[in-house]
């Protein structure tokens, strides 16, 4: 029986198959592509394309495809065969250089907020030498970025490696200043904690809302939900580790690092948690692992919901970022050290994160921000939209001693001469984790909690290693100007503490005191739905920031602040229109039958005897009656609402409207809908309830 060693990455085309099928030279020259960013040289893509394709086709591919993520969130692929005609009338395998480079999709039909006329179709995508290439069913996998004709971006793997670039440019200035002359690059790491729930297939074809929007639009709250905190951990059931065992099996032999897997709060919800990678390559995995859970599931009669809420009353899913930055050879910059200059550096490198998270803490809650998500933060399950970091009381005390130029009453210290003592040795988990923390320090990374659980990872690492390069820029521009080096850098750091220190909040963050101090004493931002928070990505100090670091250009701005509103509305509406129709042509007619039913058992009973008073039947009968006038009303009312949406003179517009009356006239409705169900006798109730779902995997 093979070992899962035997076939880890047996589907990547990874170092080790590089190794064995490229030519010494060969090898050298695309690690230092890979490694360095050196340019590629046509005859090395000519030799590697070669290789890639006979290996490929080895393993039973046929095809090979470009494989990339435009801004619709999931990713793309068109599939060409390798064949070409050959003279005596067959064919031949060939993949050239050139088509591994490049390929040409057409971009007209992708999102591109107004980047691209209709018109205009001619789209690019360009090879990540970086992510290795992989075989998904019969098809060679190349990732790689996607732009326009104009070279406008128009995925979010090129914004990434953009503000992987801008980190390492950054942080490389720094650690010259503090002598390191050894590491020759800086790449930022992630592990994306991954939560999902599972439901039989069976019911789920039986729910419009979960087909159309991947949530639930009605249900009334069952028996028993999360209430005795029995699923948290619990042993798993049969049918889910039968999943949850061929979802492995098919991850590792994608090279990915699949390591934790558990049951989580709510019935039917699970996580699924791998080791930590390159930020770019831990993208490409996570949109793999989203894609592979789903069809894994499928095999299993299953269905796997990736939609932030898709339950009322429950935990919803999110996606914990866990962000670190290290050097090539492997020093992990957010690590405290053994030398007074060791523990500088990670100082400095604490504070650039501090500073990033308060300077640009509206753009991570841009980042994360999905009509999805707007149910998730601020409930407690899930981080409260206002961003702040937990650093642990032990840390919060080194930065408080340095702010105020008192000793750090910890363990035995040292006086270096920047005035800074050498910090305790610090063990992993030097302090109790903050689950109410949306950005959160555990021991050598930060773990950003509040991303909804369908979000590619993309666009939360693009705004913070954006923000953080920015801050070791303003750091490194100051340093390497200063007459006296170790006076500048402890001025430096004790300046960031004092000025950032209303970001750091150690406290429960569920609690409504907090969101008062930080709002109104802290001035920190509450920006409680997408529509509040995505016009502020074209701030100016965002714009500057973010174009000065060529991370994007202006209009790429324009058109992700269009695309995110857009895509927004869209959502909503699908799922309000989705509501009137369950309401209407599910709901209020099975209510009505059963009305109908009970007035026919009513007038049995009184034919048989005038004198029974059929006080249940009455009762229920007029409850319900009440309930159905209520639902055709507020199913109209919605309605109305949506029309009225055509009048809104731009997406942002509309976005407040749908905010401010569309989310609230489905609220209204579902009341009625989710009473009757409580009322109306299983049989004649339309769809699965909520008891069904989440208690149906057995």
């Amino acid at each position: 029986m093979a070992t899962v060693s035997d076939y880890f990455g047996s589907l990547v085309f990874d170092d080790r198959v590089m190794k064995a099928n490229l030519s010494a030279e060969v090898y050298t020259s695309l690690k230092k592509t890979i490694d360095e960013g050196a340019q590629l040289d046509i005859g090395v893509a000519n030799a590697v394309a070669v290789a890639m394709k006979d290996w490929a086709v080895a393993n039973g591919a046929t095809h090979y495809t470009h494989w990339f993520q435009p801004l619709t969130g999931i990713t793309a692929e068109k599939h060409d065969s390798f064949i070409s005609p050959s003279p005596d009338g067959g064919v031949i395998m060939e993949f050239s250089g050139k088509e591994l480079i490049k390929g040409e999709p057409d971009a007209s039909s992708f999102p591109s907020g107004g980047l691209r006329a209709t018109f205009e179709a001619r789209g690019y995508t360009a090879w990540d030498p970086t992510s290795y290439a992989f075989i998904k069913g019969k098809t060679l996998c190349i990732p790689t970025a996607f732009c326009s004709y104009g070279g406008e971006a128009l995925d979010k793997k090129t914004p990434l490696l953009r503000s992987m670039e801008a980190l390492n440019k950054q942080a490389m200035r720094i650690l010259k200043l503090f002598g390191n002359d050894t590491a020759k690059c800086i790449r930022s790491s992630v592990g994306p904690e991954q939560e999902y729930f599972l439901i039989t297939k069976e019911m789920y074809d039986q729910r419009p809302d979960l087909r159309f929007t991947g949530r639930t639009l009605f249900g009334a709250k069952p028996p028993k939900g999360q209430e005795m905190d029995d699923h948290y951990f619990g042993v798993i059931k049969p049918r889910v580790a039968s999943y949850m065992e061929e979802l492995n099996h098919e991850l590792w032999k994608l090279g990915i690092f699949a390591k934790t897997e558990h049951n989580e709060v709510a019935p039917a919800q699970h996580e699924l948690a791998p080791i930590y990678t390159t930020t770019n390559i831990a993208t490409d995995h996570n949109q793999l692992t989203m894609e592979i859970m789903q069809k894994v599931a499928s095999k299993h009669g299953l269905v796997c919901l990736l939609h932030e809420k898709p339950f009322a009353g429950v935990n919803g899913s999110g996606k914990h970022n866990n962000w670190s930055i290290a050097t090539d050879t492997g020093v992990n910059l957010l690590s405290p050290g053994e030398t007074p200059y060791e523990n500088a550096q990670f100082l400095l490198f604490l504070c650039a994160v501090i500073k990033a998270v308060d300077d640009y803490q509206d753009l991570l809650r841009i980042a994360v921000a999905t009509a999805g998500n707007d149910h998730r933060l601020g409930a407690n399950e899930a981080p409260p939209a206002v961003v702040s970091i937990f650093l642990g009381d032990e840390l919060n005390a080194v930065l408080e001693a340095i702010e105020t130029g008192t000793a750090y009453k910890g363990a035995e210290k040292i006086q270096m001469k920047l005035g800074v003592d050498v910090l305790p040795k610090f063990n992993r988990d030097t302090t109790d984790r903050n689950r109410t923390s949306p950005f959160a320090f555990t021991g050598n990374k930060f773990e950003f909690r509040m991303l909804g659980s369908s979000n590619s990872i993309a666009c939360a690492n693009i705004m913070l290693n954006s923000a953080v390069a920015e801050s070791l820029k303003i750091y490194a521009d100051r340093l390497e100007k200063a007459e006296n080096f170790e006076t500048t850098l402890q001025e430096m750091i004790k300046k960031t503490i004092k000025d950032h220190k209303r970001i750091i909040f150690n406290g429960n963050g569920y609690d409504d005191a907090w969101i008062k101090e930080a709002t109104e004493k802290r001035g920190l931002l509450n920006y409680r739905t997408t529509p509040d928070c995505m016009p502020h990505l074209l701030d100016k100090k965002n714009v500057d920031m973010l174009t000065a670091h060529k991370v994007y250009s202006e209009a790429e701005l324009k058109s992700r602040c269009e695309i995110m509103l857009e895509n927004y509305c869209k959502t909503v509406v699908i799922e309000a229109n989705t509501m009137v129709e369950m309401a209407k042509t599910q709901i209020a007619p099975a209510v009505e039958t059963y009305v109908a039913e009970l007035a026919k058992t009513a007038a049995a009973k009184k034919s048989f005897d005038p004198s029974i008073a059929c006080g249940y039947e009455t009762s229920v009968i007029k409850k319900l009656s009440s309930l159905t006038d209520a639902i055709y009303s507020r199913a109209e009312d919605l309605e109305d609402a949506l029309m009225a949406l055509h009048k809104a003179e731009d997406i942002t517009a509309e976005s407040y409207m749908i905010r401010d009356t569309v989310l609230a006239k489905m609220s209204e409705l579902r009341l009625p809908c989710d009473e009757a169900e409580t009322l109306t006798a299983k049989k004649y109730w339309p769809f699965p309830t909520y008891g069904d779902l989440l208690f149906g995997v057995r």
